[in-house]
């Protein structure tokens, strides 16, 4: 695991237990998915790189367009779905042929960290059902 990745998880390890709360990013307070990467961003970085615009929960279903993949290319190194290990990103088609909007950490070969609606944010398998939907992996930069 690099330094990074370890700090990386480190950090998302601390936010287990936030309640999910949609838009959020607060420790201990709220957060949904993005937000938990947006407070993962803010301890290992620093500020973060764009301020994210008011969404919808249904937000992916009404514009159809791949917003959450674009912001992580734009701020992440994106690597091959093959190549995540420990501290990467990986971002979620929650439909087969939807486009991406859920995002999780990777905590272990196969767990990982995430928020999602009715749920505090947890670390959970990296079953079949997740891996059929990854839709792109990416990691912290240096």
């Amino acid at each position: 695991m690099s330094a990074v990745g370890e700090r990386v998880v480190v950090a998302a390890r601390g936010w287990i237990g936030t309640p999910y709360r949609h838009q959020a990013s607060v420790k201990d307070v709220g957060c949904d998915c993005l937000g938990l990467v947006r407070g993962v961003w803010r301890e290992v970085v620093g500020d973060e790189p764009e301020r994210v615009p008011p969404y919808s929960p249904d937000w992916a279903e009404v514009v159809d367009a791949e917003t959450l993949l674009e912001a992580a290319r734009r701020h992440l190194i994106e690597i091959a779905i093959g190549e995540a290990r420990v501290g990467d990103v990986l971002l979620f088609r929650m439909g087969l042929g939807a486009v991406a909007k859920h995002v999780a950490i990777v905590s272990g070969e196969d767990h990982i960290i995430h928020a999602y609606w009715g749920k505090a944010v947890c670390e959970t398998r990296l079953v079949p059902w997740w891996r059929r939907r990854i839709a792109g992996a990416f990691r912290f930069p240096e």
